[in-house]
C-alpha cells in the first residue's frame, strides 16, 4: 500500500510525507484534491516595482527615450525634486516605431524595432528611489517602421508603394488584429517592468483620413460587413482596439490611458481619424486630452488667437469635457495634456512665449474646473523653472 500511496502522490504532485499514518490512508474516504470553490479568470502579475500613485494626482512631465536614457535624465530629476511634478510619461514605443529600451520577451517583429537608449532596470531604480510615477507612451497607429516592413499592414497605392502623409510619416491599419496584438504586447512587456499606467498615443486613423481613404489600399478585416458606412467602421475599430488592450491588460495591475484629440470631446466623432471622445473615454482609465492652446483654430471657443489665451481656452475647453463625461456611467479620470512650448510657427501677433505665467494660467483653469491632474508636453524635454504648479 505504501509503495501505491507514494507512487499517486508523484502522479497528483503532492507534496504529503509518506508516513505510518499515510499507510493507513483510506481512498475511499474522499478526493485527495480539492478544487477551490472560485478560480480567477486571470492571473495578477507583480513585477516587483512598488511605486504608489501620488497622494494629491500625477503631475507629470513627458520625457523622450533619449532624455530618460542620457545625461538630461538628472536635470529632468532634479526638477521634480524641486517641485509638486511626481511623474514621466516615458517613450517606450515612439513615433517611428522605434522601441526606445529591451523589452524582454517581446515578438520577434518588436525586437527587430527595438533600441538601447534606455537601460529599463536601471530607469525603475530611478523612478522608485525618487518616488517618481511611470507612465509609459506607446505610440500605436503611426509607425513608420512597421509599415515600411509590413506594407500589408498599412495604406498602400497602387503601385504598392506605401502611403506617406507630408512630414513623410506613415501609419498602420487600425483594422487589423495583428497590429493590435503588435501594441498590446509591447505595452504587456512595459507593464512587466514595472510601469503604473500605459498611455497609448496616436490611437487613431491618419488625419484626413476620410479625403484618402477611397484612393488607399487596405484590408477593413471584419469591419467592412456592410451594417456601418466609413465613419462608423473606423470609430468602432479605434473603439475596439481600446477596449481589447485594456482587457489584455487587467492582469498585470496597470491603468490605461489614451491620448486624444482634445476638439473630439466638441463634436459626436471625428469622421476621419475614427476618435469618438465618449467611447474611448467608456474603456479607460484615464483620459489625457491634448488640449494646448496653440492648437486650437481662430474663433475656437470665441477666441480670433486661441494661445494668446492659456486660462481661457483651458477653461471653455474643460466645461465642454466635463459635460461629456459627466454624461457617462463611470467617467475616467482626466488628466489633460498642457502647453510648455511657444509655438512660433504661429506667426508674429499669434503666439505667447510661453513660460511661468502661462504655465499657471492653464494649471489654475484645470482647477476651477475640478482637475487637478495633468501632464506638461515640450517635444524638447526643456520645461519652465519657477511654476508653482499647485494652485490654490
Amino acid at each position: 500500500m505504501k509503495s501505491k500511496v507514494m507512487l499517486l502522490c508523484l502522479i497528483l504532485g503532492l507534496m504529503m510525507p509518506i508516513t505510518a499514518k499515510a499507510e493507513g490512508l483510506n481512498l475511499n474516504e474522499g478526493p485527495l484534491l480539492k478544487m477551490p470553490e472560485t478560480i480567477p479568470d486571470k492571473f495578477s502579475y507583480d513585477s516587483g516595482v512598488d511605486i504608489p500613485y501620488p497622494e494629491d494626482g500625477v503631475k507629470g512631465i513627458f520625457v523622450t527615450g533619449y532624455s530618460a536614457g542620457g545625461e538630461r535624465m538628472s536635470n529632468l530629476v532634479s526638477l521634480l525634486n524641486d517641485t509638486d511634478l511626481n511623474a514621466m510619461v516615458v517613450d517606450v514605443k515612439e513615433d517611428a516605431g522605434n522601441i526606445m529600451m529591451p523589452l524582454e520577451g517581446a515578438s520577434e517583429m518588436a525586437q527587430e524595432n527595438m533600441q538601447n537608449y534606455v537601460d529599463p532596470d536601471q530607469l525603475m531604480e530611478t523612478m522608485d528611489s525618487e518616488s517618481i510615477y511611470p507612465i509609459a507612451r506607446i505610440v500605436a497607429f503611426k509607425d513608420s517602421n512597421l509599415a515600411k516592413a509590413r506594407p500589408d499592414l498599412s495604406f498602400t497605392h497602387d503601385d504598392g508603394t506605401v502611403w506617406k502623409n507630408g512630414r513623410g510619416e506613415s501609419f498602420v491599419n487600425p483594422f487589423l488584429k495583428e497590429v493590435w496584438d503588435y501594441n498590446v504586447d509591447i505595452a504587456i512587456q512595459a507593464a512587466k517592468l514595472g510601469f503604473k499606467d500605459i498611455q497609448f498615443d496616436y490611437v487613431r486613423f491618419p488625419e484626413g483620413f476620410e479625403h484618402r481613404a477611397d484612393s488607399l489600399n487596405y484590408d477593413a478585416a471584419e469591419y467592412d460587413d456592410g451594417n456601418d458606412d466609413d465613419v462608423q467602421q473606423r470609430v468602432n475599430a479605434v473603439t475596439d482596439f481600446v477596449e481589447y488592450a485594456r482587457e489584455k491588460l487587467k492582469p498585470y495591475n496597470v491603468d490605461v490611458s489614451v491620448d486624444i484629440f482634445g476638439y473630439a470631446a466638441t463634436v459626436p466623432e471625428a469622421p476621419g481619424i475614427g476618435q469618438n471622445f465618449s467611447k474611448i473615454s467608456n474603456n479607460v482609465d484615464v483620459i489625457s486630452s491634448m488640449i494646448y492652446p496653440s492648437h486650437w483654430g481662430p474663433g475656437d471657443f470665441g477666441f480670433q488667437t486661441p494661445d494668446l489665451e492659456p486660462y481661457g481656452v483651458i477653461d471653455s475647453y474643460m466645461e465642454v469635457e466635463n459635460e461629456v463625461l459627466d454624461s457617462l456611467d463611470s467617467p475616467p479620470l482626466s488628466r489633460p495634456w498642457i502647453q510648455d512650448f511657444t509655438a512660433s510657427y504661429l506667426g508674429a501677433g499669434n503666439y505667447l512665449n510661453y513660460g511661468v505665467d502661462e504655465l499657471e494660467a492653464q494649471i489654475q483653469a484645470l482647477h476651477d474646473n475640478g482637475v487637478d491632474e495633468f501632464l506638461l508636453w515640450d517635444a524638447t524635454n526643456n520645461y519652465t523653472r519657477g511654476v508653482d504648479y499647485t494652485p490654490e
